[in-house]
């Protein structure tokens, strides 16, 4: 991507900041509405409900018996009248297994429960082994919401104690008139780190009000955490490269400075996304159903967070400088 003239496309990113800012705001303005709207669909992980997993075994006597589809389980669980439930497919664990399924539903009574694995095994034509049930209580799932909450939080503070303490010396680097305080960095790179959690999370709030299976559970959690890793470091090589800029800087004002400095770093943080995002669509559509939702939810906080770093966090900077 060398052959493209990044400096011309990153002065005019800086010069009409307000433009970006203002679509920033709309997208995060459209995703509060989105969760206040349509509310966020928890999982079992976090109101309670039943996990039941099973594989289904090899049959001597009928060795070219195919396993039921997904879709197929899905339409015959739906007549049960189960309420919400996801199923997802497992990958064989032996020689003996042809594949499983993982079933997250209410909690069953004896009978539903019974008539769940009828389906399973459809009828008594396949033979199953139950591998995991598990019931989690709603007090537990309300437990299991509040340390979730608590792990991100833990995270963000992590993040801001980070830029804190990597960027304390900035100001000592730059010329008086380039000057802007450390906190503001880290300032900007909170509000970039909100703006890439924000938005995934009102698109999945949008997603689980149209389809069941997007729920709120610990995958989701786990993808929050990852995507918040991944914008701080994207947001971060910017920010250093412009602490290293201003170092040497003699002439150029703080918006130039700033702009040099994406220039220098956008190509590699283009690449980056594009390859994490090539490998991440890979997996959302041949993986399987188990890291599928995983694989959307990053998607989205990989293009949401490349464009925060280039768009929002820095040209944040130069706003800052400016109301100084």
């Amino acid at each position: 991507m060398d052959f493209i003239d990044f400096r011309l496309i990153i002065m005019f990113i800086i010069k009409n900041k307000k433009i970006f800012f203002s679509i920033s705001a709309i997208l995060v303005a459209l995703s509060i509405f989105s969760i206040g709207y349509f509310g966020l669909n928890f999982g079992i992980d976090f109101k309670g409900g039943a996990i039941t997993e099973i594989a289904y075994l090899e049959n001597a006597e009928q060795p070219e018996l195919q396993i039921p589809t997904i879709e197929e389980l899905k339409t015959e669980l739906g007549t049960l009248e189960l309420g919400a439930f996801t199923i997802q497919e497992t990958s064989s664990g032996t020689a003996t297994e042809l594949g499983g399924i993982i079933l997250r539903t209410r909690d069953l009574t004896e009978p539903e429960r019974q008539a769940v694995f009828s389906v399973l095994d459809q009828g008594g034509e396949y033979q199953i082994q139950e591998k995991r049930y598990n019931s989690i209580g709603p007090a537990i799932g309300e437990e299991l919401k509040g340390k979730a909450l608590w792990a991100i939080l833990a995270v963000v503070i992590a993040i801001i104690l980070f830029v804190a303490f990597a960027f304390r010396k900035v100001s000592e680097v730059a010329k008086s008139e380039n000057k802007v305080s450390s906190w503001k960095y880290g300032f900007a790179a909170i509000i970039a780190l909100i703006h890439d959690i924000l938005i995934p999370t009102g698109i999945y709030a949008f997603l689980g009000s149209m389809f069941i299976d997007y729920q709120i559970d610990t995958i989701f959690i786990m993808a929050i955490l990852a995507i918040l890793g991944f914008s701080v470091n994207d947001t971060i090589v910017v920010f250093d490269r412009i602490r290293e800029n201003l170092a040497h800087s003699h002439k150029e004002d703080f918006d130039e400075i700033v702009g040099k400095s994406l220039s220098q770093t956008i190509a590699r943080s283009i690449n980056t996304s594009l390859t994490t995002l090539v490998v991440l669509l890979a997996l959302y559509f041949f993986g399987g159903e188990a890291t599928k939702q995983f694989a959307l939810i990053l998607s989205m906080g990989v293009v949401v967070g490349t464009y925060s770093s280039i768009f929002l966090a820095s040209p944040l900077l130069t706003l800052f400088k400016k109301s100084k």
